[in-house]
């Protein structure tokens, strides 16, 4: 797993920057309705999509919220005042608080799927009657382009998706909510190289292939001897999801 303090200060400029953040902050306003006052973006890391929630709606007031110090400083930055540092699991906003709540490429860093369940609660909790939330599911696959980076990676060890699309409907629906709509987007700039997977996976992006040990080592030197090594290949595809809390 990354460590997202670390992370913070490459992590814009290593996804995309702000064409990706583009892409994903339309991807969720098209699911707010007119007249949404109060967005809480959750786990909203840098801020780099956060802040064009606020900036691509008038009227709309966002808050951020999440868990790791330096990527919050970084959020805060942008959204001064506006950004809370805290656990997903244990939001700390009262009940029905918001309009619409988002929470985009968080659920796929969830530990265990009760942490999934857990957090999806606490969005449903936080979000008002008749209120809005949007989350991306199925990340891991998003990835997967078909190209010879992916045929290298497949036979790598996988853990079963947290943010699974079917799974993440069945808890929003255990927890009162009901389905409200799907759409796509792309993560430009988000196409991998061999040498950029390489790294990737020498930091830990691949959670099955811990670094330093033989099975993550023959990964790499596989994916050393892929031509083209600079070149990045398809940029992946996102997917979104959007539950309504019944009034």
């Amino acid at each position: 797993m990354l460590d997202y303090d670390k992370e913070a200060e490459r992590y814009d400029a290593s996804r995309g920057g702000e064409p990706r953040a583009a892409a994903a902050a339309q991807a969720v306003l098209g699911f707010l309705p007119d007249g949404t006052r109060r967005l809480l973006d959750v786990a909203c890391g840098t801020g780099i999509v956060t802040r064009r929630f606020a900036a691509d709606r008038d009227g709309l007031s966002v808050t951020g919220v999440d868990l790791a110090p330096a990527m919050a400083r970084r959020a805060a930055a942008r959204l001064p005042g506006a950004v809370v540092l805290a656990d997903s699991r244990r939001l700390p906003f009262p009940g029905g608080r918001f309009d619409a709540v988002s929470s985009v490429w968080l659920l796929h860093l969830a530990g265990t799927d009760e942490d999934v369940r857990t957090i999806v609660g606490e969005c449903a909790r936080v979000l008002r009657p008749g209120g809005i939330y949007v989350t991306t599911v199925d990340k891991a696959a998003a990835h997967n382009v078909g190209s010879d980076i992916d045929a290298v990676m497949s036979s790598r060890p996988h853990r079963p998706a947290c943010d699974a699309a079917d799974l993440v409907a069945s808890y929003a629906l255990g927890h009162g909510l009901v389905p409200a709509g799907g759409a796509r987007f792309t993560g430009h700039g988000q196409g991998r190289s061999p040498r950029r997977t390489v790294a990737d996976l020498r930091r830990g992006w691949f959670v099955t292939l811990p670094p330093g040990g033989a099975l993550a080592d023959g990964f790499a030197a596989r994916l050393a001897a892929l031509p083209d090594q600079d070149r990045p290949r398809p940029d992946p595809v996102f997917t979104v999801r959007a539950f309504r809390k019944p009034e």
